[in-house]
């Protein structure tokens, strides 16, 4: 069977700045695979080369078998793509109901099963601030519009890069929480954090970058049992 995502042999560069060497990453239909690592290990690096935002400077990425090295990001958006940045990226001075409807779009095969109803009975926070700006809304609720509104283009594959970064830990549970409900959907995920604990309860797969490379991949219940790969790859 084909697989959702292929990265095969990844390399990328900032400037004369070798960051990326020769990641291998596959996530299949339905799947979600945690990315792992200390900062400036290569994560956000890794899902930038894969939705063309920093082209690759070798190797392979394909989705659904489709060769998306170089394409545009807009293209990949277009196969099935939603994606959650780290930093959010809303529109500050659109409300949060227009923030979700720019961006509502059927989905590669035509579904439209992520409707602004269906978002906002996932996030009540959000229905209770639908006509509040970007701006008026606090870090939490805007990490929750910022999923939403990767929603509700109907992805196939949604990657979220620490979607749960500097919230309150109140918040940070909510996030979790919400994404448990997405993945009983069968969605597939492609997800940056640092939780294990957390990332446990919704991964299959776990892989850990150290200085651009893959150190490490298992199941995350091999990686919660060996403290002594956590404290190499992982431990601050």
């Amino acid at each position: 069977m084909t697989a959702l995502l292929e990265v095969r042999g990844l390399h990328a560069h900032y400037g004369p700045s070798h960051i990326l060497h020769g990641i291998d990453l596959t996530l299949g239909a339905g799947e979600a695979v945690a990315l792992m690592g200390r900062n400036g290990m290569g994560k956000t690096t890794t899902i930038r080369a894969i939705l063309g935002l920093t082209p690759p400077s070798r190797g392979a990425v394909r989705i659904k078998g489709r060769d998306v090295a170089r394409a545009r990001p807009y293209a990949i958006a277009r196969l099935g793509i939603g994606y959650v940045p780290e930093g959010r990226g809303i529109f500050p001075t659109l409300t949060a109901r227009e923030n979700l409807v720019m961006a509502a779009r059927p989905g590669p095969e035509g579904r439209s099963d992520w409707t602004l109803d269906r978002v906002l009975e996932l996030f009540p926070r959000l229905a209770a601030r639908i006509g509040s700006t970007g701006a008026q809304l606090s870090g939490g609720e805007q990490q929750m519009l910022t999923i939403g509104r990767a929603l509700m283009t109907n992805p196939d594959l949604l990657i979220l890069d620490e979607a749960t970064e500097g919230l309150a830990p109140l918040v940070r549970r909510e996030i979790w929480a919400v994404i448990k409900r997405i993945r009983a959907t069968s969605m597939a995920a492609l997800i940056v954090d640092k939780d294990l604990g957390a990332l446990a309860e919704v991964a299959d797969r776990v892989i850990v970058l150290a200085k651009g490379r893959v150190v490490y991949a298992d199941n995350p219940a091999a990686l919660a049992a060996d403290a002594a790969t956590q404290h190499r790859w992982l431990g601050v």
